[in-house]
């Protein structure tokens, strides 16, 4: 099993970037600890990270035919990108939305996600650790599924 995780904007400055907000840990860690956790399971981990829309796009629609799952991080996108939506409805590979932060507890045009509705899941609030509890979460979907 073959899974992508995006990560969008600012996320590259994870550890440096309001760690009272998103912790103290880099990306590079994150994925570190995430890899290893797929490994542990048999899964092939490959992960992304832009600033760019389009790019984030671009990767979504390369997963077509060799993506089981997607996890993704869309940052801010997940607020304001309809073209992102429609790009993981298009790819139709099950995906699950994380955040570090709790999206609801915080400014009001955060509380409204484009990706949620279709989403296997949600995962906000819980730090470096929503990232693993998103990876148990598509897992335990896509063996139910088998």
């Amino acid at each position: 099993m073959r899974f992508l995780l995006i990560n969008g904007p600012n996320l590259n400055l994870l550890g440096q970037r309001e760690p009272s907000l998103y912790g103290a840990e880099t990306l590079e860690v994150i994925e570190a600890d995430l890899k290893e956790m797929a490994l542990k399971e048999g899964i092939q981990l490959d992960c992304f990270q832009s600033n760019f829309e389009g790019a984030l796009i671009d990767r979504i629609h390369a997963g077509i035919g060799g993506v089981d799952g997607i996890l993704i991080n869309a940052g801010a996108f997940t607020h304001t990108s309809i073209a992102l939506r429609d790009a993981l409805l298009s790819a139709d590979i099950p995906y699950v939305e994380l955040h570090l932060s709790n999206t609801s507890a915080r400014e009001s045009f955060r509380h409204q996600s484009f990706l949620a509705d279709r989403a296997v899941g949600i995962v906000t609030g819980f730090g470096a650790m929503s990232y693993q509890l998103a990876f148990q979460g598509l897992l335990a979907h896509l063996r139910k599924k088998r």
